[in-house]
């Protein structure tokens, strides 16, 4: 038995091999098995066979972590050295980003891309594969501070990949209904619809806008692992996530380690970060809740940035003590300065009204400003309108852009500012936001106008002109996402979004 109770005894995947002629050898071996003397393994190339074969190697990972939660995996490592996944990694990656600390690039590996999965599935069967340090580099955050990204080896980022995808099959039997942040299947939105429906479809009346502080670089090593032991039995696999921790970072030459948090930028970062919350954080709500709890109580999270609703404001002072503490003794604490309790909800103007304290506050999440409105029929809705800070980040971004382009073409301008306005619409294009979109393509109207007119001191362009410009160039706003009740009907068929 372990420390949670359960039995430690694992689960063994895929040790018999399988009959199926497309399944690559690699893939339905037993691990571990050794190699005549001199020899060294051919692995085969990718297949629609061998894609197949992939699904359902992940697949009988899923159905026995779903099946039995109660023991531990073991014999995964053959499923992320197999070379068809290491290839799967490869094509999933983002081509344009920068190299590591090797100066590999997506191109220049895929030159003899099979002769170096080949080689780097060998090292990784025989347990040879050395994660090289990450190279950290920062970039500015809204605040005016740096937020440290790490940028790993292209080689790294494959196996990594990898790793991510067969340990994320795992988790994914185990994750909370409330958790959003980097999971396959869920993006930003959906964490935004949940928030909505729950927030008006239950009895709330005080919200916690909570923002840990730091987490990438607070979380401890330690306690990574020992999460990890609770459901992954493979030795291989927690030695390579613990060489992957004390890589350490490269920074302008120099190479340090630590004992606390994991660089941002690779795809096993955001895999640990759901795997330490899971365990410090969902799993302790999920518990206060049915046990603590009178009210009502909605949660949703995204990453290191969650909101948990109450029906009463006792419970809510009550969760955010114990939730210091307990955050605490996994080396985290909420940021000071990004979380708050405020009145929030269907009562909340009314019974602020009659205290004399103004109009509801609103809270900040996943971009969009939160505030307590009415429909026009009188009943209560959350309005969601882009954060004041990200439009005017947005706007400086394109200012910037347009005066590396002053010299450009006006028809390549104009394509490019579209572009822009389709992303951000993507985005940004939700219900009763109409507004702020409209408020943001005139501000883009009205830079160009200026950028135009700066490039010649008999400038032509009077605001006419202006105005036929952005006619053909730049869109007009739309919406572009359902009301959250009704996407999320669709979703959950049901299923309560945010319990």
């Amino acid at each position: 038995m372990n420390e949670r109770g359960k039995s430690d005894r694992p689960i063994v995947l895929g040790k018999p091999p399988n009959k199926d002629a497309g399944a690559p050898a690699s893939a339905e071996g037993v691990e571990g098995e050794g190699l005549a003397e001199g020899k060294t393994r051919r692995f085969p190339k990718v297949r629609t066979q061998s894609r197949r074969a992939l699904q359902e190697g992940l697949e009988r990972i899923r159905q026995a972590s779903k099946a039995r939660k109660e023991e531990r995996l073991t014999a995964l490592w053959h499923h992320v050295y197999n070379p068809n996944r290491l290839h799967e990694a490869y094509l999933a990656l983002n081509r344009e980003s920068a190299p590591g600390v090797d100066g590999m690039t997506w191109e220049q590996y895929g030159q003899e891309l099979w002769a170096n999965l080949t080689d780097l599935a060998e090292r990784l069967q025989r347990g040879a594969y050395r994660p090289p340090p990450v190279e950290r580099t920062y970039i500015p955050k809204r605040d005016g501070s740096l937020r440290p990204i790490g940028k790993p080896t292209l080689e790294d980022k494959i196996v990594q990949r990898s790793v991510a995808e067969v340990l994320g099959t795992v988790y994914e039997t185990e994750f909370q209904g409330f958790s959003y942040g980097f999971r396959p299947g869920r993006n930003p939105h959906n964490a935004l619809d949940a928030l909505s429906v729950g927030l008006t479809g239950k009895r709330i009346n005080w919200v916690l806008d909570a923002d840990i502080r730091g987490f990438f670089d607070a979380m401890s090593h330690e306690w990574i692992e020992r999460f990890l032991q609770h459901r992954i039995a493979d030795p291989q696999v927690i030695r390579q996530i613990q060489r992957w921790l004390r890589a350490g970072v490269m920074e302008e030459g120099k190479k340090t380690q630590s004992e606390e948090g994991t660089p941002q930028g690779g795809s096993i970062s955001p895999l640990l970060a759901n795997l330490y919350l899971h365990y410090a954080f969902d799993l302790w709500v999920h518990r206060w809740r049915r046990r603590h709890a009178r009210g009502e109580v909605i949660v949703v999270r995204y990453a290191d940035d969650f909101v948990v609703g109450f029906s009463r404001r006792d419970e809510a002072e009550q969760f955010l003590e114990e939730l210091r503490e307990r955050l605490q003794s996994f080396n985290l604490e909420l940021h000071p300065n990004k979380t708050r309790l405020i009145e929030f909800g269907r009562r909340a103007a009314q019974n602020r009204a009659r205290r004399g304290d103004g109009k509801p506050e609103t809270f900040n999440f996943l971009g969009f400003t939160h505030m307590c409105s009415t429909d026009r029929k009188g009943r209560f809705i959350v309005r969601r309108h882009t954060m004041r800070q990200r439009l005017t980040a947005k706007l400086h971004q394109i200012r910037q852009e347009l005066r590396q382009r002053l010299h450009a073409g006006v028809a390549a301008t104009g394509e490019w500012l579209r572009s822009v306005l389709e992303g951000h619409y993507q985005y940004y294009g939700v219900p009763r936001n109409s507004r702020a979109l409209g408020q943001l393509r005139d501000q883009v109207m009205r830079i160009w106008c200026w950028m135009l007119r700066r490039r010649s001191q008999k400038h032509k362009v009077t605001w006419a002109r202006m105005v036929r410009l952005a006619k053909r160039w730049l869109p007009q706003p739309r919406i572009t996402h359902p009301y959250p009740d009704q996407r999320l009907c669709v979703i959950t068929r049901g299923r309560s979004p945010v319990r």
